[in-house]
């Protein structure tokens, strides 16, 4: 069980999302043979969104993310002997990696619950993720380590060798290390995380589904992007677009040099972002949403006829600034409302909450 079977990822959905639940509601068992003694162990990982900064994580670049109320539970029940309820790609490759890391696992039998919508660009694969591992390690009696990015690091590894989704690490750090009331500046380039408070009064961050779910498995948009991206590096001769420059990207072949100036001026809006939330001005962080959005569409060539459709509705309905989310391709739209303007029927209101944790 410790190696990865060959020919791609094991059994589950291309993109890890769970199915859409009720709140509270039992949504499947999962189970595998995870040692030889457990005690009981329940633990809670938070959905994530990016308020801006997207697709600069994988190239070394910053983003401004944070854990959401909604996520995913795993509740861990000890057994005396293996389950067999059916392989799973997250219970397999994170028995296999917690394993390789070497925490000693104990036979359990695992619930997971949802109440996160199924992809929405909210980052279900990663609530689970860690919802899971901790409940591992809980029930193994053992204590995670204190520095989260290295439990990041591991939950990443199953994203990226078992489930066959080549994500950076901003979906992990961000429900690892979320703090109420707080969003999460990350520099990729060193993991370095710092809490910048998200005060949002009588403003309202909301998700809108665009009705078009988003799969980040290979041969997808995202993915090729990441190559896209790879490969402008290679001809700079960079480690990663972090150290691009405009004059550098603008003697690169079409379609390069519209990618790596996203990257360049998305990295630019996370920090004028974060000035204008310094200085609590949300209509300026509107404006920023809605010159990603533009980025994204335009020269990441990330939207779709029905993301576009969404984002149309919400400036209509008074959005301060609206932009697709997560890696796009679909999924959800984020959209910024200010006081007095209604949201559009079915948006999930969206608020900094505390990152993955045990519940006993």
């Amino acid at each position: 069980m410790g190696e990865r079977p060959p020919g791609g990822p094991l059994l589950g959905r291309p993109d890890g999302a769970l199915p859409p639940q009720r709140a509270g509601a039992r949504a499947h068992r999962l189970g595998d043979h995870l040692g030889t003694q457990g005690i009981g162990a329940a633990a809670f990982g938070p959905g994530r969104a990016n308020l801006i900064g997207e697709h600069t994580d994988y190239n070394g670049g910053l983003s401004l993310a944070f854990a959401l109320q909604q996520g995913v539970t795993v509740t861990a029940e000890p057994r005396s002997e293996g389950i067999t309820g059916g392989p799973a790609v997250f219970v397999r490759g994170m028995a296999a990696e917690l394993r390789a890391a070497g925490f000693e696992l104990q036979p359990v039998e695992l619930t997971v619950e949802s109440t996160l919508p199924e992809g929405a660009g909210l980052s279900s694969s990663a609530a689970l993720e860690t919802a899971l591992c901790l409940a591992l390690i809980g029930a193994a009696g053992l204590e995670p380590p204190d520095d989260r990015r290295e439990l990041a690091r591991l939950c990443s590894r199953v994203e990226n060798r078992w489930v066959g989704a080549r994500t950076g690490l901003l979906d992990q750090i961000a429900s690892l290390m979320g703090e109420e009331g707080h969003a999460l500046r990350i520099d990729f380039r060193t993991l370095e995380v710092v809490r910048i408070p998200l005060v949002l009064g009588d403003w309202r961050l909301v998700a809108v589904p665009s009705g078009e779910s988003h799969s980040l498995a290979a041969g997808s948009g995202y993915d090729r992007r990441r190559a896209e991206c790879e490969r402008a590096a290679e001809l700079l001769g960079l480690s990663s677009l972090r150290d691009a420059t405009p004059e550098t990207a603008a003697d690169l072949p079409a379609p390069l040099d519209r990618r790596v100036r996203h990257v360049l001026e998305e990295n630019d809006r996370v920090e004028t972002a974060i000035a204008a939330l310094e200085r609590s001005d949300l209509a300026e962080v509107g404006r920023l949403l809605d010159a990603s959005h533009r980025s994204l569409r335009d020269l990441y060539e990330a939207s779709t006829d029905a993301v576009e459709r969404t984002v149309e509705l919400l400036i209509a309905a008074g959005a301060a600034g609206a932009r697709m989310m997560g890696g796009g391709f679909g999924g959800s739209v984020l959209a910024l409302f200010p006081p007095g303007a209604e949201p559009h029927v079915g948006a999930l209101e969206l608020r900094p909450s505390r990152g993955a944790h045990l519940l006993h």
